[in-house]
């Protein structure tokens, strides 16, 4: 079950906590260079805009997002081998570690930006560690109904944190650039400590050998794919973007090459890195897709409206260019209020009715927005523009938090830290891609009409003509790239023409009209391309949302497979178990039950391709199974046990060993609620548990706020129900479990009294062993006791009544006792007569 009662009811708060914190910090730290670029330059005396300093300016921007798309896959799965808690610590140090050293960089030129671009790597390893076990560590510490807004809650900080991460970068990048940097430092030292003492792995470890060449593969073919986008939006030659370059070209069709040989890799071994049966599961191949898609819309919107208000808004508005990059993001606020509003309560409404119509939904609202940004004037109104804002953030919102909860609900128990890395490698990927387009889009649209608008535009106001169209022939990046940064792009481009100009020209031209009206009609060209991309994006991504679920019918006459069985069949992870070690043409695994105990005595069959029974066992009494002497090829597996759910799943052995583990369910289900008094209201964050005849846990879960719990998968038969609450007696109950109506178990747990004393004697000092009965006002024994060297004696787990205490040694002493509230109450006895003590509450 997903809820560990042990760990106590608050825990999943201080899991939620803490990975909000940590997905809040990581996120901030992708985007809070963006606005403070100018600041770090100016601070380690680069111009970022010669060409010379280009891929600093490029590998500062992007290094941190290449290196956590590459490496959190990986990392995820490192969660599920050695622990999430584990991992995601070292993630916490990691940033912590890197925040210090990109903050006390001392050297200036290309030795620093060199050394802060590496440190920036380093901190993305750490984001890499955060993003790839904050989503498995939520999925283990909520129960389903809760996760929703659970992730959501997780996702916004996800989310909303690159965009706060511009404002806070606008903010300190002014004051002192190194504070871009100092400011991760204590929060990553507080998160460190926090979370070693808080969080705790509640999730099965499975060890596995690290698949070394999966990994080589697949970092290679992404890193090269990606530094081919991030190279393909700088000029070549004479072109105005590198797609034609041949180091692009390499990159971008060696990289394909070789992930086409990583999935190659990882259908040949068995403990895969990326686990290509999890795309089985419906749910996780089409939400991965709708995020993909919604990312790659997303991703390159923030540069899209940066440059659209610092290179042309906000200096037709009064601001100057240096201005600009803190308005920005101080303008694009409603983006942010928008998730911050509506993925929360997507959230919880998606933990309701499902997550399907409110992900479609929220895209369809996306796309929206993105028509109504293309039909607004580029001198708009900023009421309109923030309304549209806001309508694009609501509706991000309301489809991350649904999404999110879709793909890791859809994932088996021991696959979730791989795939919630999966996921973040597609998110992270398309916001590299997503760049990549936006800016190819951008600056094929200014391509069309910016050289000639530019050489008019100079030579009308005295730029001589052979420089006007020298300037105007320049690779439209590099104007992008000044508005983007914040500085002014005539200033840049005029260089020294700029002072053999008469005085007012010169002025007019870098004034705060001249350039934004000369780039705003090829500007929308761009933006015309730029958001019928993410149009188009928007709407396929809601399709997608719409085929997660529900889950398709079997055909007519095939047997009916539950849910979860069918999840278990087609998603489970095949691992290496040190104690069931499964050798060449050997499969090995264990039985669980939904509560997590061993199911002994369950039947395994294997059969062929062919459909005949190649070997057939019983789990043993730690529910391990193993046959052995099968022959390379795929085989199926079933599992059978009395009272439970069967089983089955696809094997394939490739001249080695694999592991299977199942969980086996069953159909009953038992419904409830727990109270202190009959008739009373329900008691929320109790801990109830379900036996079986033998004594063993099958399921376990708390407590609603009302009250009310469920138990589901559950073999038929008689089951026994109980709840624990802190300071009550436990509460039981045995009911028959079928397959068809659910079986009600309402229960009653009562106060528990506990009575303690001290015996004394004659001699006025404690009496050792000496026996105190308890006995009901009915005269039934209740309770017996004897002193220990102390004289001290308690009774616990007395039902609320009257008691009688008897105390008998050198003569017999009697006190009463009334317990009618449940409460604890303290009886001395002494044992000389004529000196009772009185019962103190």
């Amino acid at each position: 079950m997903e809820v560990q009662p042990a760990l106590g009811p608050r825990y999943k708060w201080i899991a939620l906590s803490n990975t909000t914190l940590g997905m809040l910090m990581a996120t901030i730290n992708s985007s809070i260079v963006l606005i403070a670029l100018p600041d770090i330059f100016r601070g380690i005396d680069i111009n970022p805009l010669e060409p010379s300093n280009t891929s600093y300016l490029l590998w500062m921007m992007m290094g941190f997002l290449v290196v956590t798309a590459v490496l959190v896959v990986g990392f995820g799965r490192l969660g599920d081998m050695y622990g999430r808690v584990r991992m995601y610590n070292l993630g916490f140090a990691v940033f912590a570690v890197s925040s210090v050293f990109l903050a006390i960089t001392w050297m200036t030129g290309g030795a620093a930006a060199i050394w802060m671009i590496a440190w920036r790597i380093v901190q993305g390893i750490g984001g890499a560690f955060l993003m790839a076990n904050s989503s498995a560590i939520l999925t283990d510490a909520f129960p389903k109904h809760q996760r929703g807004m659970a992730l959501g809650i997780n996702g916004v900080a996800a989310i909303a944190g690159s965009f706060l991460g511009l404002v806070i970068g606008g903010l300190l990048g002014p004051v002192e650039w190194r504070l871009v940097f100092l400011v991760s430092v204590p929060f990553g030292v507080f998160g460190t400590i926090w979370a070693y003492l808080k969080l705790k792995d509640t999730s099965e470890r499975h060890r596995a050998k690290m698949d070394w060449w999966g990994n080589l593969t697949f970092a290679v073919g992404l890193i090269a794919v990606l530094v081919g986008i991030t190279y393909g939006i700088q000029p070549y030659g004479g072109h105005t973007m590198g797609w034609t370059s041949p180091f692009v070209l390499s990159c971008l069709i060696g990289g394909a090459v070789v992930l086409v040989v990583f999935c190659v890799i990882e259908t040949k071994v068995a403990n895969p890195l990326f686990n290509l049966g999890l795309f089985k599961i419906r749910a996780f191949t089409f939400g991965n897709l709708a995020n993909l898609l919604a990312s790659l819309g997303r991703g390159g919107l923030q540069f899209v409206l940066i440059i659209w208000l610092q290179g042309i808004w906000l200096p037709q508005h009064g601001y100057s260019f240096e201005q600009t990059p803190l308005w920005a993001g101080i303008y694009m606020l409603p983006l942010t209020i928008g998730f911050l509003v509506s993925a929360p309560v997507s959230g919880v409404i998606s933990d309701r009715i499902g997550g399907r119509l409110l992900s479609c939904g929220g895209m369809l609202i996306t796309a929206v927005s993105f028509v109504l940004l293309e039909v607004l004037p580029v001198d708009f109104n900023y009421w309109a523009f923030a309304a549209i804002l806001l309508l694009n953030g609501l509706g991000m919102g309301l489809f991350t938090s649904p999404n999110r909860a879709e793909v890791m609900n859809s994932l088996p128990n021991n696959a979730r830290g791989a795939g919630a890395g999966m996921t973040a490698t597609f998110q992270n990927s398309a916001m590299v891609l997503s760049i990549g387009f936006f800016f190819s889009l951008m600056i094929a649209g200014l391509a069309d009409h910016l050289p000639t608008a530019m050489a008019q535009g100079l030579t009308a106001h005295g730029v001589p003509a052979t420089d006007a169209d020298q300037i105007a022939s320049l690779p439209p990046v590099g104007v992008l790239f000044a508005a983007f940064l914040g500085y002014n792009p005539i200033e840049q481009l005029l260089g020294g023409v700029l002072h053999t100009l008469p005085p007012d020209q010169a002025a007019y031209l870098t004034g705060r009209s001249f350039f934004p009206q000369l780039i705003s009609g090829p500007f929308a060209d761009g933006l015309t391309a730029a958001f019928w991309f993410a149009i188009i994006a928007s709407v396929v991504a809601a399709l997608a949302s719409w085929f997660t679920g529900p889950a398709r019918k079997a055909a007519p006459g095939q047997p009916h497979e539950t849910a979860g069985s069918e999840l278990a069949a087609a998603a489970g992870e095949i691992v290496d178990v040190s104690e069931h070690d499964a050798g060449p043409g050997r499969i090995a695994g264990r039985l669980r039950t939904a509560g997590g105990t061993a199911l002994a005595g369950g039947v395994v069959t294997v059969t062929g391709a062919d459909g005949r029974q190649a070997a057939r066992t019983r789990a043993g009494a730690d529910g391990g199974y193993a046959v052995s002497g099968l022959r390379p090829g795929t085989y199926t597996l079933i599992v059978t046990a009395p009272g439970f759910q069967p089983e089955a799943a696809a094997v394939m052995l490739n001249g080695s060993g694999a592991v299977r583990d199942f969980v086996v369910s069953g159909g009953g289900t038992v419904t409830g609620i727990v109270r202190r008094s009959p008739g009373g209201s329900g008691v929320g964050d109790t801990a109830v548990v379900a036996t079986d005849g033998g004594g063993q846990v099958i399921a376990q879960t708390l407590t609603l706020a009302d009250g009310t719990f469920q138990l589901s998968g559950l073999p038929a038969g008689e089951i026994t129900v109980t709840a624990h609450l802190d300071g009550h007696r436990p509460a039981a109950a045995t009911v028959a479990v079928s397959g068809t109506e659910p079986a009600v178990a309402d229960l009653l747990v009562q106060a528990a009294g506990t009575l303690r004393g001290t015996v004394t004697g004659p001699d006025d000092r404690p009496v050792p062993g000496a026996r105190v009965t308890v006995s009901t006002a009915a005269g039934e024994l209740a309770a017996t006791a004897v002193t220990d060297e102390h004289g001290d004696y308690a009774v616990a787990d007395l039902a609320p009544g009257d008691y009688t205490v008897v105390t008998s040694l050198f003569e017999p002493v009697v006190r009463q006792v009334d317990l009618g509230g449940g409460e604890s109450a303290t009886v001395d006895v002494d044992l000389r007569a004529g000196r009772p003590e009185q019962a103190r509450s």
